[in-house]
């Protein structure tokens, strides 16, 4: 075989496919982009001819901070953490109970341990009456006891890949593309195969060179414990731990930490080199042969095809298990499903406990802003019985009983509504000895008056 028997050498088709090698597939390519940050050894697994170069380039240009780089990737200037979706997103609210403090909107780590308590399992319990539980709309409620006190700053290990082998088929297939244009001698195309290869493996290694960082205010000396609930609407997360092990999911931040910080001069310089290449194939590609310019497009092909697949991994899983199991030490979390709000609320209030009354109240008018009479005279009711249990945790003797009479100025209705809240409170602190005290295989336990509703499975 001679190079003059070029395959298609006689066809007088040009597929001029420059004009898109650099858009097609870019938003993928840049979602692929973003994963050098969470798996292992992934920056260096880039070398192969990757299309969207100049959407990699605009999006990761905008990093360089100069009126040089201002002025070639013009955009508003990200924190590198907030551009690869390792911050950014915002948490539920946070109200802890000893300090008072309140964060109506808490960061991206919040909202991933959030994430996390959804998925836990809820916890069995024994199988009671379902018929003598009241259930409108169930909430479901994870205690974390967080017992880890992480440092300041930390660096944790990024997950690990078995599926990296799979970089290697792009690889090939561009050095196998890259030869196929060489042996015929189109050095057009082979050239251009052989810049995209270059520039793609540079850029993801530069990209990659950003050190997963976590980091959290320490607590200062003597702080209270960060008891507190996450409030996610339909879930509900209690944090109970010292200051110093919950403020890492209140405060705390993924971030990138860069050499060339805060200019980073590498990042636009790199994707510099993608639009440098984004150019040339413009100019380069059209006045290779067809066959060139199909081994080119085959390239790119199997290129995107790979990043299709890194895009559609869940980065945000990948995070979630670096926060719970590196940061916070895998603690312990159990997940109940209550019937009713008002159930959770006073479930919440239990695993709060022991607290000051005025503690838990602002908690309680927090959950429940309720303020009719009635409200009223339920919740100092309930704070009241909370008070009986702090005083003895372990049985909760004479508590939750409700035995005293009605307020006599209430009408008909509205004593039977607390007749019923009073129901949903016993309910409540008979999940909360049945689940969290005693444990759901324990034989001692306590059964509800008439006027109680026990608690079945289907609803704890």
């Amino acid at each position: 075989m001679t190079i003059s028997e070029i395959p298609l050498k006689s066809s007088t088709i040009n597929l001029d496919i420059s004009g898109v090698a650099g858009f097609f597939g870019g938003d993928v390519a840049v979602s692929a982009m973003a994963t050098v940050h969470v798996y292992q050894g992934r920056k260096w697994l880039g070398w192969y001819n990757s299309p969207g170069s100049y959407e990699i380039a605009k999006r990761y240009g905008q990093l360089g901070r100069s009126r040089f780089w201002d002025g070639l990737y013009p955009g508003i200037n990200v924190d590198p953490a907030v551009l690869f979706e390792l911050d950014g997103l915002y948490g539920p609210k946070y109200r802890a109970v000893h300090s008072g403090t309140v964060m109506a909107k808490t960061g991206h780590l919040a909202h991933l341990f959030l994430q996390e308590c959804k998925d836990v399992p809820e916890k069995n319990t024994h199988q009671l009456d379902e018929d003598l539980t009241r259930v409108t709309t169930p909430v479901y409620v994870t205690v974390a006891d967080l017992v880890h006190q992480p440092a300041a700053e930390e660096y944790p290990r990024l997950f690990r890949d078995s599926t990296s082998p799979l970089a290697f088929i792009p690889i090939l297939v561009s050095c196998a593309t890259s030869v196929a244009c060489a042996v015929y001698a189109d050095w057009f195309c082979f050239s251009m195969i052989a810049l995209g290869m270059l520039s793609s493996g540079l850029s993801c290694y530069v990209i990659g060179t950003g050190t997963f960082t976590f980091t959290h205010p320490e607590p200062a000396a003597g702080a209270p414990p960060g008891d507190g609930i996450l409030d996610g609407g339909d879930e509900i997360v209690v944090l109970k731990g010292p200051e110093g092990s919950v403020n890492p999911v209140t405060r705390g931040r993924f971030s990138l930490k860069y050499s060339g910080e805060p200019q980073y001069h590498n990042i636009g310089l790199s994707s510099m080199l993608l639009t440098v290449q984004f150019l040339a194939q413009l100019l380069i590609v059209p006045q290779g042969e067809i066959f060139g310019q199909i081994m080119f497009l085959s390239s790119l092909a199997v290129s995107w095809m790979y990043n299709s697949y890194l895009s559609s991994l869940d980065k945000e899983s990948i995070q979630r298990h670096i926060l719970v199991q590196q940061v916070l030490d895998s603690p312990v979390m159990r997940k109940y499903k209550l019937g009713t709000r008002t159930i959770m609320v006073v479930f919440v209030l239990l695993t709060l406990s022991p607290a000051d009354e005025y503690s838990l109240r602002k908690v309680m008018d927090d959950l429940l802003p309720n303020e009719t009479p009635v409200w009223r005279v339920w919740k100092e009711s309930v704070i009241h019985e909370i008070k009986k249990v702090g005083e003895n945790i372990n049985e909760g003797a004479g508590a939750f009983w409700f035995d005293s009479p009605l307020t006599d100025n209430l009408a008909a209705d509205d004593r039977k509504l607390l007749r019923t809240l009073y129901r949903d409170a016993t309910t409540a602190f008979i999940a909360y000895q049945d689940l969290y005290l005693r444990g759901p295989q324990s034989s001692d336990w306590i059964p509800p008056s008439d006027s109680a509703s026990p608690v079945s499975e289907s609803t704890v």
